[in-house]
């Protein structure tokens, strides 16, 4: 396939530098010989345009060093998504390396710093599916939940500074909500993820006295 291509480009340079007339039908024929085309097909083929040059390979950017320290990073921030661990490497990296967990070359740093969400996303999926490593996510709510509840994603918050939190009450109340029982409160942080949970020990609104000194400090 290679040697056809080739022999098209040549011949076609030949054929469109050539005056119109016997040499034209001379090298016409000679092709038509070679390749075996039908001749109003050689025809078409020797009229087109040479194609452009191919770019040259692209070298890969981000290799097994750069996984490996993003892979470090993605497991200390507990293993969040591309999208929310895109802002955090850069003041996470700058804290492992102060404390010595952390050591890179300055050029696998710089590619470490400049990755998109979307390419760490895709660094990561290997290490996603290794075995030991459990996915966080649960199985995936009914259609009825999801029109029902109306659901957040990250970038649905215009990029919300770390303290912003979402909250919400889980009973632990069994099938059936009677009596009293105990339910979590439950924090999360939306640029980082980290999660708090603190326990409300009676059925009503009101907390223990214990939990609202936690929560305001």
């Amino acid at each position: 396939m290679a040697t056809r291509r080739e022999l098209k480009e040549a011949v076609g340079e030949r054929y469109r530098a050539a005056k119109r007339g016997r040499e034209r039908q001379q090298i016409l024929s000679e092709f038509v010989r070679v390749t075996g085309y039908h001749r109003k097909h050689a025809l078409r083929v020797l009229n087109q345009p040479a194609a452009p040059p191919s770019p040259p390979a692209r070298g890969r950017l981000y290799d097994e060093a750069v996984h490996q320290a993003l892979t470090v990073l993605w497991e200390a921030g507990d293993r969040i998504c591309g999208k929310r661990l895109r802002p955090l490497v850069p003041i996470m990296l700058e804290a492992m390396e102060r404390h010595g967990h952390l050591q890179l070359a300055p050029d696998v740093r710089t590619r470490l710093l400049t990755m998109s969400a979307a390419t760490m996303d895709r660094a990561l999926s290997e290490a996603r599916g290794q075995p030991g490593r459990k996915s966080h996510r649960r199985a995936a709510p009914s259609a009825a939940v999801r029109r029902s509840v109306p659901v957040r994603t990250f970038s649905d918050w215009g990029d919300p500074a770390p303290g912003f939190v979402e909250a919400d009450l889980v009973a632990h109340s069994g099938p059936i909500a009677a009596g009293n029982f105990v339910q979590t409160l439950v924090l999360t942080d939306i640029a980082t993820g980290w999660t708090e949970c603190a326990p409300c020990w009676y059925e009503s609104r009101s907390c223990s006295p214990k939990f609202w000194t936690w929560f305001a400090s």
